[in-house]
């Protein structure tokens, strides 16, 4: 696994709704889940993605086979042009709740006449987890990825598929628009003068990119600079000053943070573990020493992050929170 799909592995839509509306301008659609993440892609037409005002971010024109992402809590209005007098409608309680793990889908807007109708698709996305929150915390409020780029060949399956009523579509829409996230995500990253996150270029050096698939696949080896340095081919000083330099820290500094980030969702994942088997999961033999890496990087012991983090659980969960008191 490399580290972009680790990060995404928690960013799913699953039971997308569908539905239509015919619209005469002017219109505003206000979309009030302020999920995590939402991805908004015209199929014809165009609008204006208006960000709510608090979010600090510019308005975008939305066009043909153009995409949009907004990463929550701020919500968004879709307009037909700036400044238009229409009195927004909330749009989300109908629809599937972040809650749910849904997506939302919104099928032919159109002005009157229906000529040049506005075809927008939205996925409302939840975000599980410390890991996929990594991915998160890269991003802006507002992105936009332009056509002409990967994502129009799935934009034309969407299509496609809305066009059909069969069995199975549902799964095909939900494949389809987690196809199209990955393909907006990697354009926006690789786009002319951006400024991705350093992981996202050192995936691609021969040795870091290899470095960093094996610390992803095999996060609980007994990993030393000079073990990894041997996997990947080259001497150890090449590793530590090639991968301190693309990704802005030493490799086991690196390990330590992904290591405490998958313990993060461990904890509240699995209440019935205790902080021992969640350490060992992550390659500590010692739930003190685990523990005490743990307050480090998150400043925050294991027991008092998966209370905080988890809610209310079961009995197994308090049996384990109680555990895990006497054992770290």
């Amino acid at each position: 696994m490399d580290v972009f799909g680790d990060l995404f592995r928690g960013v799913r839509a699953h039971g997308s709704l569908f539905g239509s509306s015919t619209l005469t301008a002017p219109w505003a659609l206000h979309f009030v889940d302020g999920a995590p993440l939402t991805l908004c892609t015209m199929l014809g037409g165009s609008g204006w993605i208006v960000p709510d005002e608090d979010a600090g971010a510019a308005p975008e024109r939305l066009g043909p086979y153009e995409t949009v992402v907004v990463r929550g809590p701020s919500t968004f209005t879709f307009v037909d042009e700036l400044g238009t007098p229409a009195e927004p409608v909330a749009c989300g309680r109908h629809c599937a709740t972040v809650e749910q793990g849904g997506t939302r889908h919104r099928l032919g807007w159109s002005d009157a006449g229906g000529s040049g109708a506005p075809t927008l698709i939205v996925g409302a996305y939840p975000v599980r987890g410390e890991i996929s929150r990594r991915l998160l915390d890269v991003l802006p409020v507002v992105l936009r990825v332009e056509a002409g780029g990967t994502g129009d060949a799935v934009v034309d399956h969407l299509a496609a598929e809305l066009a059909t009523d069969v069995p199975g579509q549902q799964v095909v829409l939900d494949r389809l628009l987690d196809w199209m996230m990955v393909c907006t995500l990697r354009e926006w990253f690789d786009r002319p003068g951006g400024h991705p996150p350093a992981w996202w270029a050192a995936q691609r050096d021969s040795v870091v990119g290899r470095a960093l698939q094996l610390l992803h696949a095999e996060p609980a080896a007994p990993w030393t600079v000079a073990t990894l340095a041997d996997r990947v081919g080259v001497s150890r000083a090449t590793l530590a000053k090639r991968f301190t330099t693309l990704v802005g820290e030493p490799p086991l500094t690196y390990l330590t943070r992904w290591r405490m980030t998958l313990a993060a969702d461990l904890l509240v994942e699995q209440p019935s573990s205790t902080v021992a088997d969640v350490a060992a999961a992550v390659g500590y033999s010692d739930p003190f020493g685990f523990s005490a890496a743990f307050k480090r990087v998150r400043r925050v012991n294991p027991s008092e992050f998966r209370r905080s983090s988890a809610g209310p659980s079961g009995d197994g969960g308090r049996d384990a929170a109680a555990s895990d008191d006497r054992r770290g």
